[in-house]
This record gives structure tokens, sequence and C-alpha cells, in this order.
């Protein structure tokens, strides 16, 4: 029988992948633990979302800090307080240092809304549209040293609509985050989830949707 996972989530705003991701763990039952969350904004409305859904929070403010590393090194020993399996960065709007990052390695997992490498970085709904492209959508994967270039875990796809504005796209491609992250998470839980030569292998049971088929209308 495999151990109880324990998870930590940083948020920086409204947490609603965090949310999505606490739901579909009570409704599913997962084998985890959600230890904290931790936000760089005492402002942020998901912490007060995640106390209501039973999890202990902290605030690690990034302003008290004068550098990345300085509020890095903190924001590490606050997680590592908690002693995790899994770090979710759900919605947290840092940049991290590479000895950060390295520190969580093949255990921290971020969602970003392009299909990766497509559009790394910020205004990617902006960049698909200014891009033309016909389809759109999200990429789980593991945070490496790299900005938006670790191993990828799943993808969902969005198509683009001919009246599309940066709002309505983005609000169908956060509708579709929605349910894949979670998914990813239970998979790593659920230790479903191995890295060979930089590329993700998921052994899935026979009858499971395959993650590269998922879409979203």
């Amino acid at each position: 029988m495999r151990a109880m996972k324990r998870i930590v989530m940083l948020i920086s705003g409204r947490g609603s992948n965090m949310q999505a991701i606490l739901r579909a763990a009570a409704d599913e039952q997962w084998p985890a633990e959600f230890a904290a969350v931790i936000s760089n904004s005492a402002d942020a409305p998901g912490l007060v979302i995640a106390a209501e859904m039973g999890v202990p929070t902290r605030v690690v403010p990034s302003a008290d800090y004068p550098d990345r590393a300085s509020f890095d090194a903190a924001l590490q020993q606050a997680i590592d307080d908690f002693a995790p399996d899994l770090v979710v960065l759900a919605g947290f709007m840092r940049i991290l240092t590479d000895a950060f990052v390295l520190h969580y390695q093949g255990r921290m997992l971020n969602i970003h809304p392009s299909l990766l490498p497509s559009f790394v970085g910020m205004a990617t709904h902006r960049q698909a549209l200014q891009a033309g492209v016909r389809v759109h959508g999200a990429t789980v994967h593991f945070v490496t040293p790299k900005l938006d270039h670790g191993p990828i875990v799943s993808q969902v796809a969005v198509p683009v609509l001919p009246d599309d504005s940066e709002q309505s796209l983005a609000a169908r491609v956060l509708d579709s985050e929605h349910r894949l992250y979670p998914q990813a998470v239970r998979w790593f839980i659920e230790e479903r989830l191995t890295i060979v030569d930089g590329q993700v292998r998921i052994q899935l049971p026979v009858d499971a949707v395959p993650p590269q088929a998922l879409f979203s209308p």
C-alpha cells in the first residue's frame, strides 16, 4: 500500500486551481494530505478559501525581502517545515531561483496557460491570438530552472474561436485547467509519473483516456 503523500500548494491570488485540486481530492478521496497553502501575499483571496476548506495557511511576504534569493530561502524553509512530497504551483506569480527549483526537482508541478513549448512567459492568450493559432490550451509540467520548459505531464487543447478576445479565451482555458491540473496531481500521488531522459512516462490503467487525447470545447 502506498504511503499518503503530503502536498504544499503555493498561490499569489485567488487560487482557483488550488480550489479545483482540493475539491477533486475530497470528491475522489485521494490518498493525500494537504499540509499547507502558502502565499507571498497576505491579501491573496485563496488563503481564505484554503482555510475554509480546512487547509493550514502561511504567508511569506515577498515584499519583506530585499531580493529574490533571500525570499526563496525563506519560502523554502516555510515549505520544508511541512515536509511535503509534492509542491504545487497554483497561480504563484514569482520567478523562482535555480537553487530553489533544484531543491524540489522532480517533486514540483506547475500549470502554464498554453500548449508548451509555444507561448512561454506572460500574456499567453494575447500571444496565441496574435499568432493566429487555431488551437490553444494548457500544460502541466515539472518545474526546472528554465522557465516554462520542464518535462510535460499532460496538456489540454482548447479551440480558438473567430470572435475570441483575450478574456473569453482565458476563461475557457482556465476552465480546462481546473480539470487538467487535479488529474496530473492525482497521477503524482498515485506514483504513476516517472521522468526518463527528460520526458514524463505515465503508467495508466488500460481503460484510461490517454493524456494526449484530452480536448476541451
